[in-house]
């Protein structure tokens, strides 16, 4: 177990690597093709942190890990929410101008509603997850309209977050090194996190939803803790929500494409309630000051440590 906790951190490291790289790559592209800095923020907080995740989970389903891919599209909007978003409001209280911000809680409340009708059969279907994948792009697009709506101190900064290099051959570059980096770092992830969850007495899906989404949000809660000292808050919770979205719409959307998608009876029974629960429980937080206090960053740790020890308590039980 020891080689491959060292092995599995390893490819973290990697992968957080890729993902900047690629990111940064795209973003370069972008305002080279005439999108303002702010819209490209916007855009890139849809899924700049969700990337090494996609690519996780390709690798895993195209070499026989689907459980783990499944587990950890899931867990990642548990985590993202009860761990990132929680840590980055006790290192800060977060008070957010972003408008579209309320948006975004909608959509993903309403996409994980349809996420868990359409798993009531025990599958998501290609045709299912062709849906799922449109209602991702609809979303984007109107994001993407309101974004004009901003003030221009959330304009400004968003914008900032993601200046960048212009250069077609310094972005070509950065993609071509970051998609590298991105697959290597999934291969030692997704070879590793099997033996890991073995140790520890996990199932496929467990690991994905445990081993796999919390050590690849380990970087995330780093940079997002540091975005939030930094005055930085709308950054944060466009980035927790827009990989929220990207998971559940475009990853699981991709992911049925690919392959029909079984969704096990307790995964239906609570992981997808319990991610429909961490999304509620934002609504209220936010939707009444636009201000993430530090006792209600508590309040989210709190919800996710009582969903680990649930889910560990089903394993060790």
């Amino acid at each position: 177990m020891l080689m491959s906790t060292g092995l599995f951190f390893c490819g973290l490291l990697v992968l957080l690597l890729g993902g900047d790289s690629a990111v940064k790559g795209l973003a370069g592209f972008s305002q080279r093709m005439g999108m303002s800095g702010f819209k490209t923020g916007v855009l890139m907080m849809l899924f700049a942190t969700s990337v090494p995740e996609l690519i996780i989970n390709a690798y895993a389903i195209f070499n026989g890990h689907s459980d783990i891919a499944l587990g950890n599209a899931v867990g990642s909007n548990i985590v993202n929410i009860g761990l990132t978003l929680a840590f980055a409001a006790i290192s800060a209280p977060m008070l957010l101008g972003m408008r579209s911000l309320a948006l975004q809680i909608v959509f993903l409340l309403v996409a994980t509603g349809v996420v868990l009708l359409m798993g009531l059969d025990g599958s998501l279907q290609r045709w299912e997850g062709v849906l799922l994948v449109l209602a991702f792009v609809v979303s984007v697009f109107v994001i993407l309209r309101r974004a004009d709506k901003e003030n221009a101190v959330v304009q400004h900064e968003i914008s900032d977050a993601f200046e960048t290099n212009t250069s077609p051959a310094m972005n070509t570059i950065r993609v071509i090194v970051g998609a590298g980096l991105l697959f290597f770092g999934a291969k030692l992830v997704i070879d590793a996190a099997p033996a890991i969850g073995l140790a520890l007495g996990f199932g496929p899906l467990l690991t994905g939803l445990t081993v796999v989404a919390i050590g690849t949000a380990l970087p995330e809660v780093a940079m997002a803790v540091f975005a939030a000292r930094n005055g930085k808050a709308n950054l944060v919770a466009g980035l927790v929500l827009g990989a929220c979205l990207f998971n559940l719409l475009f990853i699981l959307g991709a992911m049925a494409i690919v392959k029909p998608v079984l969704l096990p009876a307790s995964f239906i029974g609570f992981e997808l309630p319990a991610a429909m629960a961490f999304a509620l429980v934002l609504y209220p937080i936010l939707g009444g000051d636009l201000r993430i206090k530090r006792s209600e960053g508590f309040i989210l740790f709190g919800l996710f440590l009582v969903w680990l020890a649930f889910e560990l308590y089903k394993v060790w039980s």
